[in-house]
């Protein structure tokens, strides 16, 4: 009995820490409140900047209000509908093309004129085995110059 306690006592800690460290959002779905997001939950329209833990696994990143300067803007998010993993390489291939498909119609320019760049987030072989079938299209600025505001209809 003595065991549970210590297991709720933990799962209580988390679950507050993560309450506490997420981004908030209104009722509209939109960050009002910077804080950690899930990769899984990113949704069009949310703003995050770079993390220092970029690498091959992203679990989450920190979410601000696109009010507020910020690296990447999320612009699309495509299901992918392939019945087994294609490997890592034509994933990634997959993954920009799609997102360079998505881009001319939310930035409201052709992204081969625009100073913006795309970023895009894909299933891992990893997370393809938890059932991860969304590409995430994210854009940011070429010069890394931080951006304010959304960049739907910027024609940037």
């Amino acid at each position: 009995m003595k065991g549970w306690g210590v297991y709720l006592v933990v799962a209580i800690a988390v679950f507050s820490y993560k309450v506490m460290t997420s981004a908030d959002r209104d009722d509209s779905g939109a960050i009002i409140d910077g804080g950690s997001v899930d990769a899984f939950d990113l949704r069009v329209g949310d703003c995050f900047d770079d993390s220092d833990s970029f690498g091959d696994e992203i679990s989450s990143l920190p979410g601000v209000p696109c009010s507020e300067p910020h690296d990447n803007e999320t612009y699309a998010v495509i299901t992918v509908d392939l019945p087994e993993y294609p490997g890592d390489d034509a994933m990634g291939e997959m993954a920009t093309d799609k997102c360079l498909e998505e881009f001319d119609q939310f930035v409201g320019k052709a992204y081969e004129d625009s100073a913006l760049d795309v970023f895009p987030l894909y299933p891992s072989s990893q997370s393809w085995k938890q059932d991860d079938r969304e590409i995430v299209c994210a854009l940011y600025d070429m010069n890394y110059e931080k951006l304010v505001g959304t960049a739907q209809g910027s024609a940037l």
